[in-house]
């Protein structure tokens, strides 16, 4: 999600400030929202919205609430993160369907914002939900509109409504309301409109928009908005709204590296809800908006609910409890791990799926110098491999090795190290599967860090046994005389003084104050 990412990077920073602090004035308070207010003003975001919006952080921050914390920077993140989500739109809204199909959907917003586009990726997303959706092609005034969508629809694997040729030619009012009627008599549950843009808002513009409206009386209007667009975005969106009126929001272009501050804004001030993100250029990049899991990336806190989403679309059940089953009895192979690849490639981006996971923020350039071709590296590897060679890498000697490196376009080095990536993470995989904390090499247990593997039994206290007490003290007396010499200083961490560490009077003087005493 690069277009929030500056954003991202300020905020984080700016909590990692407050972290420091065990209690808040308000002067801390206040320099954190002056931090916040400038982060968000340079990512573009409204005026008003970021007025708004601060002053509800503030006043919040502010209150007993945070006083009371035990840990007051983590409670003003969370109320950054509560007030984050309000503005993305408070809670997730779908799609509303009709009670009696066809359901009309008519995209509106600017030439370029990537309403065509949206319009596959949401085609495709609704097959998969079990819809049947027809696609319109009344952007006839567009270039080659029409072919796009032609061309769109085909990838997607939906139909097309497309009567006539576009470049200027045809009536887009007229080309909706029949692809309405086409809908209904092919018994497609859904129309999806592809309205016309412009370069700029015009009256043209809004009024062939609100004729197809009038014409097709949709039940959801959708402004697909550029994430891309600066402050004029919202502009857009206003007029939108005066002109034609939507029902829902599309943010495009979320994996752009811009500001993207509008995107924050335009739920609030147009007070509609934000239904879709497209974080990508194919066809399976498309997400339903949630709020709180938006605000948690914004703030680096990971969206660990999308991630097994995406998991669950993609990872057969069955598979996996076979994949568990063959680690606990020591049997995964390589043949096991291309497969397991290979479905991780399902799931899309790399980069993308760790980037949602926590913290991730802080490792930026590293997520940055990822190399996605890795896995298809690593997958030419091991198809270079016999099938036996996969199922025991035990027979891959020197020779084996060379050849397998030539077939795959890759080194000697390059396999060594893949057999032994494959090796350490079986042996972790399979410590896991039987319940264990497994360990990272020079790192030790996972979670327990600076654990040693062996535990030690807790020393008692040295002293005499005897029975009879005057014999016992004198006993005790000689070995406090050959043990180490106490540290000095008192427990409050004062200065030392006096023997066996009692405080001086200083630190009596200085311990009163502290107390209040004083």
């Amino acid at each position: 999600m690069a277009t929030f990412g500056t954003l991202s990077d300020r905020l984080t920073e700016t909590f990692r400030n407050l972290r420091t602090k065990g209690r808040l004035t308000p002067a801390d308070v206040d320099g954190t929202v002056r931090e916040i207010r400038r982060a968000l003003l340079d990512a573009d975001v409204a005026l008003p919205v970021v007025k708004d919006f601060t002053a509800k952080v503030r006043e919040r921050a502010l209150s007993d609430e945070v006083n009371r914390a035990l840990n007051p920077a983590q409670q003003v993140v969370q109320i950054v993160n509560e007030e984050l989500v309000a503005i993305l739109g408070g809670e997730q809204r779908r799609l509303q369907f009709a009670k009696n199909p066809p359901t009309v959907i008519m995209l509106a917003g600017l030439q370029g914002s990537g309403k065509t586009t949206f319009a596959g990726k949401l085609a495709r997303l609704l097959e998969k939900e079990g819809h049947t959706p027809l696609l319109v092609a009344a952007d006839l005034q567009r270039p080659n509109a029409v072919n796009q969508l032609q061309v769109v629809a085909e990838r997607a694997g939906a139909a097309i409504f497309a009567p006539e040729p576009g470049n200027g030619v045809g009536d887009p009012v007229r080309v909706a309301r029949a692809g309405v009627e086409q809908a209904k008599q092919k018994q497609h549950d859904i129309v999806i409109i592809d309205t016309a843009g412009r370069l700029g808002v015009d009256a043209e513009l809004m009024k062939q928009a609100a004729d197809i409206r009038a014409a097709t009386n949709p039940d959801e209007v959708l402004f697909v908005i550029d994430s891309l667009t600066g402050q004029d975005a919202v502009n857009t969106a206003k007029a939108f709204q005066d002109g034609v009126d939507f029902t829902g929001v599309v943010l495009s272009k979320l994996d752009g590296d811009s500001r993207g501050g509008a995107a924050l804004s335009v739920a609030s001030v147009t007070g509609r809800p934000i239904i879709y993100a497209s974080t990508g250029e194919g066809l399976e990049d498309l997400e339903p908006f949630h709020p709180d899991r938006m605000a948690s990336r914004i703030l680096d806190l990971g969206d660990i609910l999308t991630l097994i989403e995406q998991a669950q679309q993609t990872f057969d059940a069955e598979e996996a409890a076979k994949v568990a089953e063959k680690l606990a009895k020591e049997q995964f192979t390589l043949e096991d791990f291309l497969d397991q690849m290979q479905q991780l490639k399902k799931m899309g981006s790399m980069k993308k799926m760790l980037g949602m996971l926590p913290g991730m923020g802080q490792m930026k350039q590293q997520l940055d110098n990822f190399d996605e071709r890795d896995l298809d590296r690593t997958e030419a590897i091991i198809r270079s491999m016999t099938p036996g060679e996969r199922r025991n890498p035990k027979l891959l000697n020197g020779s084996r090795r060379l050849r397998i490196a030539r077939g795959s376009g890759m080194t000697v080095t390059d396999v060594n190290q893949l057999v032994q990536r494959f090796e350490q993470a079986a042996k972790m995989m399979k410590t896991v599967a039987r319940g264990g904390v497994p360990s990272i090499p020079g790192a030790g247990p996972v979670g327990r860090p600076g654990a040693s593997s062996k535990r030690g039994k807790p020393q008692k206290a040295k002293g005499s046994r005897s029975g009879n007490p005057a014999k016992r003290a004198a006993e005790n007396a000689g070995i406090a005389a050959q043990a180490p010499a106490t540290p000095t200083g008192s427990g409050f961490g004062l200065g030392g003084g006096g023997a066996q560490g009692a405080p001086s009077e200083a630190d009596l003087a200085e311990l009163q104050k502290l107390l209040g005493r004083g």
